[in-house]
């Protein structure tokens, strides 16, 4: 295995950006330490994953059913522990508008949730711009709490 480090850059602001942001592709992408965490998975028993399995379809149930009854069009995802979200039929002047990055601006400071803005992974960013997306990979209490609070976006 390769050693990893600390490093840093000093460049053009131009060249500064691409730095990070080919840094931030590959943070999300750099498996080489979940390696050995693999290794461990593959030796438990099939009823770790039995059980791991319905413990996230019960989340994802729970947090996608909240966030249609909120308002939000969903998507339910098949393989991925995030679910995406078209804002555009809630009452806020944000989603009116179908901008998810004000949308998740101001979704904190109006409930105490965060969710991401899914334009950020679009190469052209007006196509993702109205969807956000919630994870659920969350305890069960955390996921039952933001369902309240995101339920106040309507009223």
């Amino acid at each position: 295995m390769r050693e990893r480090g600390v490093a840093w850059v000093t460049a053009t602001p131009g060249l500064v950006t691409a730095v990070r942001a080919a840094k931030q592709f590959l943070t999300y992408v750099a498996s080489g330490p979940f390696q050995y965490a693999v290794a461990e998975a593959l030796a438990l028993p099939d009823s770790y994953f039995d059980t791991f399995r319905a413990d996230m379809l019960a989340k994802r149930g729970l947090l996608a059913t909240g966030l249609a009854d909120a308002g939000f069009a969903v998507f339910r995802p098949a393989g991925t522990y995030f679910i995406t979200t078209d804002i555009r039929p809630l009452s806020t002047e944000a989603s009116k508008n179908g901008d998810g990055f004000a949308f998740c601006r101001a979704l904190p400071e109006r409930t105490g949730v965060v969710a991401i803005p899914n334009a950020v992974f679009y190469d052209h960013r007006e196509a993702g711009a109205p969807f956000v997306r919630f994870a659920f990979c969350k305890r069960m209490v955390v996921i039952e709490e933001a369902i309240e609070r995101l339920s106040k976006l309507q009223r």
